[in-house]
């Protein structure tokens, strides 16, 4: 029984991730998107793919894309706030 829940929870996700997928491709279609906001949203996967080629592993990769990506985070943080007082 437990198996079958397993593989009916995956598939849904599947099918909500693909749907998903669809839309974004359609709107992109119909000019409702902006490339740069597609852009912005396949960084993390971007930066997912160079770190498992770097380690070759998936959880390894998967901590270092986070530290990564909370690193960015905190430098933008940092950037946007000395802009906003030095008025740059």
């Amino acid at each position: 029984m437990e198996t079958i829940s397993v593989g009916l929870a995956a598939g849904l996700i599947a099918l909500g991730v693909l749907t998903m997928v669809f839309a974004g491709i359609r709107s992109l279609v119909l000019g409702k998107q902006d490339y740069k906001k597609i852009g912005m949203m396949a960084v993390p996967f971007v930066v997912f793919g160079i770190s498992y080629g770097v380690t070759g592993e998936v959880a390894k990769a998967g901590v270092l894309t986070a530290t990564i990506m909370m690193a960015f985070m905190i430098h933008t943080i940092a950037l946007t706030g000395l802009r906003g007082t030095f008025k740059f």
